[in-house]
């Protein structure tokens, strides 16, 4: 799957982080397959040399290596047991890098199903905002399987400016709540001022 420094990924869920972390993947010249239900962030991205596909599935057919960014639980659970849906596809070693802003009962699920077909699925939200990420410039707190965050090490290094290993599945998502709260006490302090 690699040629060179470049190897595939896949991104599902081409919003404002999503889209933002295919960008810094297509910069740095790694093939990109991605999938969005929105036609024009399908759009955006094939126009920044994307790879669209027609469903999650075929995402995980074309990648090793896949990041999701969704919105919601439901899209989440569509994106794993929908039609489609990521469950469908048997594809051993798959590492899925869930990045998403949401509860860990929800990813902990998510996993467990991916479980199934021998999938690891990773929590690795990230700190930092969309212009960060198009940049490269956000902070990504990795947990889970310690192998597999080793061998999917080289997006983080390509979309973040730092990366942290903080430990068991569901711990990233904690590091995340932290560092938001921390943003709402800064931005409530300063508008106290």
């Amino acid at each position: 799957m690699t040629r060179g420094n470049r190897r595939r990924i896949g991104v599902i869920g081409l919003g404002n982080m999503g889209g933002a972390l295919a960008q810094s993947l297509l910069r740095a010249g790694h093939p990109t397959w991605g999938f969005d239900i929105d036609g024009t962030r399908f759009e955006r991205f094939e126009a920044e040399g994307g790879h669209r596909t027609s469903s999650p599935a075929d995402v995980a057919a074309s990648c090793d290596t896949l990041i999701t960014s969704l919105p919601s639980i439901r899209a989440l659970e569509e994106v794993v047991a929908g039609d489609g849906g990521l469950l469908t596809v048997g594809r051993p070693g798959l590492v899925v890098i869930e990045t998403s802003t949401l509860p860990i009962d929800a990813k902990e699920a998510a996993r467990e199903n991916l479980r199934s077909i021998s999938a690891v699925v990773l929590d690795c939200p990230v700190s930092g905002t969309a212009a960060q990420a198009r940049v490269g410039d956000l902070v990504v707190f990795a947990s889970g399987d310690r192998t597999a965050v080793d061998r999917v090490a080289w997006v983080f290094e390509t979309v973040g400016r730092s990366w942290h290993f903080v430990g068991d599945f569901g711990v990233g998502s904690k590091m995340k709540y932290v560092a938001n709260l921390l943003a709402f006490i800064h931005v409530t302090a300063a508008a106290e001022a």
